[in-house]
C-alpha cells in the first residue's frame, strides 16, 4: 500500500505522522511525498519524492497515471489551495481505486470562503459563529475592535487584529477580497476531528492554542470541553465534512465558544491530536483499504501539551 501526499514542503511532523500510520498499515507500503518545489525539505522525510508540476501545469491524466503507476492507494493533500482541485477529482480517481482524503467540491468551497462558511451555518440553533462581513458596516453595533482578514484560505499573513473600523478600512484596501470580524479577546482553540465516509465521527480532540506564530500553534495543550466537541460535531455533520477537520474558535468573557473558521485538511499542530488518540492517518488509510471505522477505533489518551520546535537531520553524502 502506497500513500501520496501533496504541497510537503516542510511538513516534517504530519509525513512523519504518515509513515507510522503506514507502516501499521502496510508492512511494504511506501511514502511518497510531491511538491512543486524539488529542493523542499520535506522529499527528505519521504520514500520517494515526486517534483510534481505545479497545479496550473497539471492535467488529471498526468497526475491519475503517476498514482496508478506507482501503485498509489491514498492521496492525503497538505494545501488549501489544492484542496479543491482534489475534491472536482476525487470521483474519478476512487474509479480508479486511488482514494483522496478530502471533502466534496461543495464543502471544500464553503470552508474556504469564511463569508460563505458563516452564512451556512449562523442561523443553525446550538451553533455560535464569529458574524462575518464584507461590508463593515454589517457587523453588529457597538463594535470598536475589528479583524480583518482576506475571505479566501487560511492565509495568516494578511490579516490585521484589534484594529479600530476606519484602520480596518484602509486596511481592506490591501486586500483581493477584505472581510471583517468583531475582534474577540479570550482563549483561543483547535478543534481536531475526523469524519468518515459514512460520517461517523470517531473522536474529536479540542486543544487551547497557547502560543501562536504565524497563525500556527507552536505550543498547544489538549483540553476536556463537551460543550465545544459538541458544536463542532455538529457543525461538521451539517456541512457534510470528510477526512481530518480543524474548526477554530474562541471562548470569549462571557464564557462563549464561538467558531470562526474551518480547515478543510491536517492542521499544522494537529500531530498533537494523534498524539492524544485521533488517528488519523490510520483511519484514513484502513478507509482506503475497505474497513469501517467506528467509534469503537478512538480511545482518548490523557491530557496532552506539544511543543514545536526546530531539529536537524543529518545525511552521508
Amino acid at each position: 500500500m502506497n500513500i501520496l501526499v501533496t504541497s510537503i514542503a516542510k511538513k516534517i511532523p504530519l509525513l512523519r505522522e504518515v509513515h507510522k500510520a503506514l507502516s501499521k498499515t502496510s508492512k511494504v507500503g511506501k511514502l511518497f511525498g510531491a511538491d512543486s518545489d524539488k529542493n523542499c525539505i520535506g522529499r527528505y522525510f519521504c520514500d520517494s519524492f515526486w517534483s510534481m508540476p505545479t497545479l496550473e501545469h497539471l492535467t488529471f491524466s498526468e497526475f491519475s497515471d503517476f498514482c496508478r503507476s506507482h501503485e498509489i492507494s491514498g492521496v492525503i493533500p497538505s494545501r488549501d489551495g489544492e484542496l479543491l482541485c482534489f475534491a472536482q477529482w476525487s470521483e474519478k480517481l476512487e474509479e480508479a481505486g486511488i482514494s483522496i482524503m478530502v471533502s466534496a467540491p461543495d464543502v471544500i468551497a464553503a470552508c474556504l470562503d469564511k463569508l460563505s462558511f458563516y452564512q451556512t451555518l449562523k442561523d443553525v440553533a446550538d451553533l455560535n459563529l464569529c458574524p462575518t462581513a464584507t461590508d463593515i458596516n454589517q457587523l453588529p453595533e457597538g463594535i470598536a475592535e475589528i479583524v480583518v482578514k482576506e475571505r479566501f484560505g487560511s492565509a495568516s499573513e494578511k490579516i490585521a487584529i484589534n484594529v479600530t473600523r476606519q484602520r480596518a478600512l484602509d486596511l481592506a484596501k490591501n486586500l483581493e477580497h477584505p472581510i471583517f470580524q468583531p475582534f474577540i479577546e479570550g482563549q483561543e482553540y483547535s478543534v481536531d476531528l475526523y469524519r468518515t465516509r459514512q460520517g461517523c465521527i470517531p473522536g474529536v480532540i479540542v486543544r487551547s492554542r497557547d502560543l501562536i506564530v504565524a497563525g500556527e500553534s507552536q505550543i498547544s495543550t489538549t483540553v476536556e470541553n463537551v460543550e465545544i466537541e459538541k458544536m463542532c460535531l455538529r457543525a461538521a455533520d451539517i456541512l457534510n465534512l470528510q477526512g481530518h477537520i480543524v474548526f477554530q474558535g474562541i471562548i470569549d468573557k462571557n464564557d462563549d465558544f464561538q467558531i470562526i473558521e474551518c480547515n478543510p485538511r491536517f492542521g499544522g499542530a494537529s500531530t498533537l491530536s494523534i498524539a492524544a488518540g485521533l488517528d488519523s492517518f490510520f483511519w484514513f488509510l484502513r478507509e482506503c483499504r475497505g474497513y469501517q471505522v467506528t467509534k469503537k477505533d478512538f480511545v482518548k489518551k490523557s491530557l496532552l501539551r506539544l511543543i514545536r520546535y526546530p531539529q536537524d537531520l543529518f545525511l552521508e553524502t
